[in-house]
């Protein structure tokens, strides 16, 4: 585990804050969803959908729940207000960071895994290269033997999983736009979710974005 200084650990705090804050709320509407669903009212299960949805159903409801999932709603608001005002924090700090706006040049690195990034491993001098930085997030598969073959098996997810989950949230974002772009890296993320399929793509690109993060950190430039 690298050894972090006072700046990153201040710097991670803001992340689990904020992370905090946005489980809390993701929980807080899955409180909402199953006290409706007791009354027959099945909704989907993203926040932003049911965010949009459950306060055209208050009325239909009883009052004493109508008024429960009232409260619920303005502590989800609050809780969003809160995430909200530690991510602006976060993408401020990224500004006055040189680590974190090399590694944010990086296709599917926003600011906040950019911040996290550097919150995390620093400059990158405790990983002997890219592979070691990806291995050591769990983003590289699982080797056994069968039959004398080696083969390949699921993630390890060893490592940081709120970094890790970060990076794999940016690879869906790359193959997002991956389907509109004719760069280098969108035809090579199209070209892998046809071999291999969408989840195993997405954690290729992830790990492919691990490396080059961590010789944008390391070396200060990187091949695509």
């Amino acid at each position: 585990m690298p050894i972090k200084s006072e700046q990153q650990q201040s710097d991670l705090s803001l992340h689990r804050v904020r992370q905090g804050f946005v489980e809390e709320r993701t929980a807080t509407f899955n409180r909402i969803r199953g006290l409706i669903a007791e009354f027959g009212y099945v909704l989907p299960n993203g926040v932003e959908q049911l965010r949009r949805q459950v306060p055209d159903l208050i009325d239909g409801l009883p009052a004493r729940l109508a008024h429960c999932v009232r409260d619920l709603l303005e502590h989800a608001e609050r809780l969003r207000s809160k995430a909200l005002e530690y991510e602006r924090e976060i993408r401020m700090s990224v500004r006055h960071n040189e680590l974190a706006r090399r590694a944010h040049t990086r296709p599917g690195i926003g600011p906040i895994t950019a911040s996290a990034l550097v919150a995390t491993v620093g400059n990158g001098h405790d990983f002997r290269n890219g592979r070691q930085f990806s291995a050591w997030l769990g983003l590289v598969p699982r080797q056994y033997s069968t039959g004398g073959k080696t083969r390949l098996g699921h993630i390890t997810k060893r490592g940081d999983p709120y970094l890790r989950t970060l990076l794999v949230l940016g690879a869906r974002a790359v193959l997002q736009r991956a389907y509109r772009e004719t760069d280098p890296l969108s035809r090579w993320a199209l070209a892998l979710q046809q071999r291999r399929g969408y989840h195993r793509a997405c954690v290729a690109i992830a790990a492919k974005n691990a490396r080059v993060a961590w010789a944008l950190l390391a070396k200060e430039s990187a091949a695509a």
